[in-house]
């Protein structure tokens, strides 16, 4: 059996076969993470997200992939065509469904094209477009693919781009005063006092993997997700068991900081997970408000992690200007996207080139505002605008 097919549910290919296309090093590529999402009502086709895993397959052994779906809204992709979708329907055209090769509720860079050679990965491309074209769909997309992965797409990819704040370890640092001691005065100051703030409430701070976390944990830091999203009007779409199945399938990948009082009551948590060389910080909750707990719980705690643990990245999600007071420097993320209509496709091309062109001033401008002393390694100019 040889040829491309479309998958509605991973667990229908072995784990083994689905990670044996991939290094390991990103958690959300992993058959347990992608699986585990829709295993446990984490994506649902009422919700938007309607698998179609593509797959390639020679002589019956799976040798390509790439995790897809059909999608009817653009909800948890963080790559915004809101304004594509209003000009389609000014047009009177369906904008939806379209075809979405990503990971859903996860705006975080790895490989979206699982094959060890070019030829494969544009025969994934290739297989896209055709199923688009076959099932008349708008569209296909691949966000938050690797700058790796950019040589494989055609002409007739769009390419966008947007910055994440993220925080490397390029300058060698040991340990957090090594890290600290790189700032300017100012900068330096304003991190002392924030941390001391959270120290002098009272608490206190536990990390835990999927190995050590307990049901009481997981529970725990559910019920801050919970409450965050509530908090923001926004639907949940991860579930207690969800994490309970992270915890058992990954569970060196699943990272837990929780703050708590003296007497171990937990008032405040993220979830991250741990990949090759990089912490990923995607989700916080808090049941207090104390100043500068939100620095101390999400930034904080992982970089500290992370200097103790040999990481080299941490990439703790999406926006938020002030994470680069904290040091987390600006750096670029992808996305490519197939427009089936070509009338629309051309006039998108200027539009695509000219937000470019933006991400790259603001980039920059980013960069001149690090918060690290003058000419140090951590300076702007590894701020990396993205291109």
């Amino acid at each position: 059996m040889s040829g491309i097919r479309f998958l509605d549910r991973l667990d229908t290919v072995p784990a083994g076969a689905w990670d044996a296309l991939h290094d390991g090093r990103n958690p959300f590529v992993a058959h347990a993470f992608l699986a585990g999402l829709e295993a446990h009502g984490c994506v649902r086709g009422d919700w938007g997200w309607t698998p179609r895993h593509l797959t390639l397959w020679r002589d019956g052994a799976l040798v390509a992939a790439a995790p897809g779906y059909l999608k009817h809204n653009s909800h948890g992709e963080f790559v915004f065509d809101h304004a594509w979708a209003h000009a389609y329907a000014q047009h009177g055209l369906d904008y939806f469904p379209k075809h979405l090769c990503a990971v859903p509720y996860s705006p975080v860079t790895g490989p979206r094209l699982l094959a060890a050679t070019a030829e494969d990965r544009r025969a994934l491309l290739a297989a896209m477009v055709s199923e688009a074209e076959r099932a008349g769909l708008s569209s296909a997309h691949v966000n938050f693919h690797t700058a790796a992965e950019d040589a494989d797409f055609g002409d007739d990819w769009l390419p966008r781009t947007d910055v994440q704040y993220q925080w490397h370890n390029e300058a060698g640092w040991r340990d957090f005063a090594d890290y600290l001691a790189a700032f300017d005065h100012r900068h330096r100051k304003n991190i002392r006092q924030e941390r001391a703030k959270v120290a002098r409430a009272g608490l206190g701070f536990r990390v835990v993997d999927g190995r050590d976390a307990t049901a009481a944990d997981l529970a725990t830091m559910h019920r801050f997700y919970l409450q965050t999203f509530a908090e923001y009007g926004n639907h949940p779409a991860l579930t207690l068991p969800f994490l309970h199945h992270l915890a058992a399938t990954t569970p060196r990948a699943l990272v837990l900081v929780i703050a708590e009082r003296s007497g171990g009551e937990a008032v405040a948590g993220a979830l991250c997970l741990r990949g090759g060389d990089t912490l990923y910080g995607r989700y916080w909750g808090a049941t207090e408000t104390v100043p500068g707990l939100h620095f101390e719980t999400c930034y904080y705690q992982g970089i500290e992690y992370c200097l103790r643990e040999g990481l080299a990245r941490f990439e703790p999600g999406a926006q938020g200007e002030h994470k680069l007071a904290r040091g987390f420097l600006p750096r670029p993320v992808r996305s490519r996207h197939w427009i089936a209509h070509p009338a629309f496709r051309e006039a998108l091309r200027p539009w695509c080139e000219a937000e470019a062109g933006s991400v790259r001033r603001y980039a920059a401008t980013l960069a001149m505002r690090s918060p690290f002393k003058t000419g140090s390694p951590e300076d702007g100019g590894h701020a990396d605008p993205a291109t």
